[in-house]
């Protein structure tokens, strides 16, 4: 008996960085996928294709499934593969697909019946030991699906859009590290105390107002929000000159608007385009050497089943 699991990668479309510190922040599931297939084994073993290579990359992978047989009372005798649509360092919730995906496939392959509540909780275990004091958006997204408003300590808000949308989502090129960068933005935030707070509570009206805009359809008004959040994560250290040269171009190529998104320092950018010109704009990224995909959202979250 094997049990497969799927869960999203996701964007976080306002709000990261301030989400730490008590602001909503919106983000959607994407349709690049991490999948684990876990199955009994003579011993435990996990392996995984190069974005989780690694031996310290898997350990936090490993602590979940150890964290969940001391928890349900089994012996740890598993195989696990991981594979994934996911580039590692790409700011697109790789771990946190891959930390979802495994508590999924083990809970259907015990038959624990996991509710989503149970199944964020014990991938954060995985997430805390990779990234310190995450807030939790990346594992409930991966959970969950579609779009949501998060915020610490208050239940995820769905967001209905009244269409799909479609978000463009290209990779800089550089990996990032997010520790780096929090402690980059910590810095930031000890620097200028008063002026971060407000900008944190301002965070949270961007994150609001961005998500009526993108329920509501509305491109344009969208994009200038994405653009201006850009401007403030600028500003607080979360970006670069590598970072800002890409929203830059993706301005100058028609996009409504475009930021990067998750830790910054690298990873990725998002961009809302020129409706007609999608094909075009990933064409020119492209003959420029940048890696681009277009996202269509809403797309479900994390699914499990079994195979014989």
């Amino acid at each position: 008996m094997r049990s497969s699991a799927e869960a999203p990668c996701k964007a976080i479309i306002t709000g990261e960085h301030f989400v730490v510190h008590g602001a909503w922040a919106l983000a959607a599931a994407l349709g690049k996928k991490v999948r684990v297939d876990v199955e009994p084994s003579d011993r435990f073993r996990i392996h995984s294709d190069a974005h989780l290579a690694s031996r310290s990359a898997l350990a936090p992978a490993a602590r979940v499934v150890e964290t969940m047989a001391r928890e349900f009372s089994f012996r740890p005798n598993l195989r696990v593969d991981i594979s994934s649509e996911v580039p590692d360092g790409a700011g697109l919730g790789s771990s946190a697909s891959t930390m979802v995906a495994i508590v999924s496939a083990l809970s259907r392959l015990k038959s624990l019946g996991l509710g989503r509540r149970e199944v964020i909780d014990f991938a954060m275990v995985g997430e805390r030991e990779i990234h310190g004091h995450p807030s939790g958006i990346d594992v409930n997204i991966c959970t969950l699906g579609g779009v949501i408003l998060f915020k610490i300590g208050t239940k995820p808000k769905q967001v209905s859009l009244s269409r799909p949308a479609r978000l463009l989502v290209v990779h800089s090129g550089r990996k990032r590290k997010t520790r780096t960068l929090i402690d980059r933005v910590s810095a930031t935030r000890s620097d200028y105390p008063a002026l971060f707070g407000g900008l944190a509570q301002s965070a949270s009206d961007i994150s609001r107002l961005a998500a009526e805009r993108l329920a509501a359809g509305d491109s344009k008004g969208l994009g200038r929000l994405l653009t201006y959040n850009h401007a403030v994560l600028s500003f607080i250290g979360a970006s670069n000159d590598r970072l800002n040269g890409l929203v830059d171009l993706l301005l100058s190529l028609g996009c409504a608007g475009a930021k990067l998104t998750g830790a910054g320092g690298g990873g990725s950018v998002i961009a809302v385009t020129a409706e007609g010109k999608e094909k075009s704009t990933i064409s020119e990224l492209k003959r420029r050497g940048f890696e681009a995909f277009e996202a269509s959202i809403p797309v479900g979250g994390a699914r499990s089943w079994l195979r014989r």
